[in-house]
């Protein structure tokens, strides 16, 4: 029998009749579940299209639920439990010639200790795209570490580790190379039993080969793009799974996001930019806009060089998508609640017409 609690789960009181169990798959609409009997497919109950609580909170990989147990078919996912960390983004719903008809959140995955976020050593290297990834792995929770991959080829990177490591001082960094192990022990101080850690980056980054190479077998494929042009990768993975290693950790790889929104980002942002803020505080104006205003301290960096233009503009630019999607997000559930009312009241006003 399996054993859940290898998985992370934590005994809590079950409801009659339900099985716990956690989601290491997802394709569309079916799930994969691991209980105590094994690994189940599963569909979720009505109830979640229906309850317009649980429609704008469905389950992702990582997930613990509750559910109607089928021993011979398609079980049921009837509860989600509450989520210890996630990791969502903006979801651009309807996009259409610049316009979003709606903006959500969308967790691609929960229930992780540590977060990978996975850049190559590459042309394709940029100090900003992990930033991003950065704040709101933070703002998720979860222990971010960053990842560099195909270091067995990338000659000297040592001025890569050292702007990232100006830019995140707090945050480990490991250069690795899958292909000759170089690195990988260094790894295992978070791979440990019942911990689970997920795999952020771009396509092409080396996800899976790191993966393959963590468990000691191809379990993903990986194109053969190495000979062609060793600068590159090739995106693989296509959806999101749960997978685990023989050390006892469980891997959450997702499939390589091409960008990534910004969903309630305020958190991370503070964490992730906190010497930024904390200049704030030496401002002579509380309300400083830190434009033109006497006595601004971040002005004063700037001018100096202890907070780097760049660094300044990252901030500035994470703060204003931020705030943007934020203000859409909300104005977008007003509009609902206005439309659902709206047709509420249309509906009594046939019925008392029909009345009469």
């Amino acid at each position: 029998m399996i054993k859940l609690t290898d998985y992370g789960y934590t005994e809590t009181t079950l409801p009659a009749g339900l099985t716990p169990g956690r989601v290491t798959e997802l394709q569309r609409d079916r799930y994969t579940v691991i209980t105590e009997r094994g690994e189940v497919a599963a569909t979720l109950k009505g109830s979640f299209y229906y309850d317009v609580g649980k429609a704008d909170d469905l389950p992702c990989v990582g997930d613990f639920v509750f559910l109607q147990y089928n021993e011979s078919g398609t079980s049921l996912i009837a509860e989600l439990q509450p989520r210890r960390t996630k990791f969502s983004r903006a979801d651009f719903s309807g996009h259409s010639a610049g316009y979003a008809k709606t903006i959500r959140e969308q967790v691609l995955a929960a229930n992780f200790d540590y977060v990978f976020i996975v850049s190559s050593l590459n042309r394709d290297f940029r100090v900003s795209r992990i930033m991003r990834y950065l704040t709101q792995a933070t703002g998720g929770g979860g222990s971010p570490v960053i990842i560099l991959t195909k270091a067995d080829i990338a000659g000297d990177y040592s001025h890569m580790v050292e702007e990232i490591q100006q830019n995140a001082p707090n945050v480990p960094v490991h250069a690795i190379s899958s292909h000759t192990g170089f690195g990988l022990d260094d790894l295992g101080e978070y791979l440990q039993p019942g911990k689970t850690v997920i795999f952020l980056g771009m396509s092409g980054v080396g996800k899976s080969s790191l993966l393959n190479a963590l468990v000691g077998d191809e379990v993903m494929a990986v194109s053969a793009t190495r000979t062609v042009d060793e600068s590159k990768g090739s995106h693989t993975t296509t959806h999101r799974q749960l997978i685990m290693l023989p050390s006892g950790a469980m891997i959450i790889d997702t499939p390589g996001m091409r960008e990534l929104g910004l969903f309630d980002a305020e958190e991370g942002i503070s964490a992730v930019f906190s010497d930024v803020e904390e200049l704030f505080g030496e401002c002579k104006f509380f309300d400083c806009k830190h434009k033109t205003e006497p006595g601004c301290a971040v002005k004063a960096a700037l001018k100096d060089g202890t907070l780097s233009k760049v660094q300044w503009e990252r901030y500035l630019s994470q703060k204003r998508e931020t705030r943007y999607v934020d203000d859409k997000a909300a104005f977008m559930r007003e509009r609902a609640q206005w439309g659902k009312e709206g047709a509420a009241h249309r509906k009594q006003v046939k019925r008392r017409a029909k009345n009469k």
